[in-house]
């Protein structure tokens, strides 16, 4: 029976009495933090063997919910159903047991222990090791044929890439019995290759009758694969709607409460004065060659998108355009300033010379999560002499520094002194943005500018950067994110194994074109319509 007849009451009255009762239903739940209400009577149901969406912006309580039915937290009210029956969940422990499976965004794997060795984690099932080693090793291999989730059992999962790494994630709830699989932002550290292949599994996971629960910020992903999408704000679950009678942007509005623009308003670019030029760039390391002769150059008054597959040249070519890797052979020409092997310069020194930097990891590189909001805020740019007494660190000042940050990038909530792990991923991005931009750097390079984060900082992020960009700066963005590189960009140059291989105008590309590059497909066929003159401006 689909979820419209369900819905609709459009099945007879037999249909209806042999309905299965939801795989999951949630009742009045209600979580409480102190004074904040993360969750206030939130109602839930999941059909069996269906792909359920839980879509909202960045402390709407999705994740709470998912924790108390994960049991990492217990409901302060409010019932759980598990097929019709009431349980109570006081555990993970207990969840596994009742058949509740769950995929977290940042994996729960020990990279230094095999794939079968992880799976096996916690679920040894006797004394005898070895015994259950070979049982499991059985088990993992009949999952991985029936799932579609082929993985070596004996590869170091430390040694996997992402995508592979999530499947371990899958195959491991699916060892302890899970029937029901919640799946926590899936896509955020994925390729959009790996992305479709995951969307094949969950598929083929639907298909047998798994129900799953998936989490995203995308509203691409939810019209993708989801059958129904629940949206949640401010700790309440504000609508439920079939994904066929819903769209992007209904939904959007929905998560926020007013009209989201959703495409980049912009208007066209007016290039000028070449402020970055890089020749030759050439970066190598334990023999494998990261950036491979890597030319190009970036205007006053523009942004330039760099696309590819994750692992390609982007992370080092970012490192080496602001100081955190050293140069080995080529040059970087900034203004007038001239960096070489010979002539080095610190991440310190790229900062003077106007030169702004977001990591693509914000945690680790951009913010201390122990650090207060208005620690962060400063990070890089503690020794500046409003700041910085030399003997005392002047803590008003840091504080209204904050404070003013807060208040014009829409960071919340406004508490300089609140730590900065306490933030939404989204809030905590806008946090970094706010101290980068603030300084209105002549060349700004953005790594995964809207890495996890929710509908609403996404529109605010990409204005404050159009807004950048017409002011007079040079952006150069890095993105797994096709759709966010084809919106914001004016010129997109597409890198494969270290090399610079096409670029297109922004309002030119597509997805299929930017792909065919992503994988250097077509690279021959278009060889003798390209021009190279170490400029990174390839006609394609």
């Amino acid at each position: 029976m689909s979820i419209k007849s369900i819905k609709t009451g459009q099945s007879d009255a037999v249909g209806e009495q042999s309905a299965p009762p939801p795989a999951i239903e949630l009742k009045s739940i209600s979580k409480s933090f102190g004074p904040v209400k993360a969750n206030h009577n939130v109602d839930l149901k999941v059909l069996p063997g269906t792909i359920h969406g839980i879509i909202g912006e960045n402390g709407a309580g999705k994740s709470t919910l998912m924790s108390i039915l994960y049991g990492f937290y217990e409901a302060d009210s409010g019932d759980i159903l598990i097929h019709g029956r009431k349980k109570r969940i006081h555990s993970s422990r207990d969840a596994i047991s009742f058949g509740i499976g769950m995929v977290h965004q940042h994996f729960m794997l020990v990279e230094t222990f095999t794939v079968l060795e992880n799976v096996m984690l916690g679920a040894e099932g006797g004394t005898l090791l070895n015994e259950s080693s070979k049982t499991a090793r059985e088990e993992l291999i009949k999952l991985s044929k029936e799932y579609s989730l082929s993985v070596d059992p004996d590869a170091l999962t430390g040694d996997l890439p992402v995508g592979l790494q999530q499947r371990v994630e899958i195959l491991k709830a699916l060892y302890r019995g899970a029937e029901i699989l919640i799946l926590d932002e899936p896509t955020g550290v994925l390729t959009p290759q790996e992305t479709d292949q995951l969307f094949k599994i969950l598929d083929i996971l639907r298909s047998r009758g798994v129900s799953i629960i998936l989490i995203t910020h995308k509203l691409q992903e939810i019209m993708a694969i989801t059958d129904c999408v629940s949206v949640m704000r401010a700790g309440t679950m504000v609508s439920e709607r079939e994904t066929t009678a819903t769209s992007k942007n209904e939904l959007a509005e929905l998560m926020v409460g007013r009209k989201v623009l959703l495409e980049v308003n912009k208007s066209e670019a007016n290039p000028a004065e070449i402020l970055l030029e890089v020749t030759d760039l050439t970066h190598e390391e334990g023999g494998v060659v990261q950036l491979d002769n890597v030319s190009l150059k970036l205007r006053a008054g523009e942004i330039v998108g760099i696309a590819g597959v994750s692992g390609n040249g982007q992370t080092e070519l970012l490192a080496a355009l602001s100081g955190i890797c050293p140069l080995q052979k080529g040059s970087i020409q900034i203004g007038d300033i001239k960096i070489t092997p010979d002539a080095a310069y610190t991440p310190k020194e790229f900062r003077n010379i106007g030169v702004g930097h977001v990591p693509e990891d914000r945690h680790r590189m951009g913010m201390v999560n122990a650090f207060a909001a208005k620690e962060t805020a400063i990070m890089g740019f503690h020794k500046d002499p409003v700041f910085n007494h030399k003997i005392l660190m002047d803590q008003d000042a840091i504080e209204e520094n904050c404070t003013r940050l807060m208040r014009d990038y829409d960071v919340r909530p406004e508490d300089p002194n609140l730590k900065s792990a306490n933030f939404s991923g989204g809030n905590q991005q806008k946090l970094v943005l706010a101290r980068e931009m603030d300084r209105n750097p002549k060349v700004l390079l953005v790594g995964q500018p809207t890495r996890g984060v929710d509908i609403g900082a996404i529109e605010f992020i990409h204005k404050n950067l159009i807004k950048m960009r017409d002011a007079g700066s040079a952006i150069l963005i890095v993105s797994v994110e096709l759709e966010e590189i084809m919106s914001l960009s004016d010129r997109i140059l597409v890198m494969f194994e270290g090399r610079i291989v096409g670029e297109v105008s922004g309002k030119d590309a597509d997805a299929r074109q930017l792909g065919l590059l992503m994988g250097n497909a077509g690279n021959q066929e278009n060889s003798n319509n390209q021009k190279n003159d170490h400029s990174g401006e390839v006609a394609v």
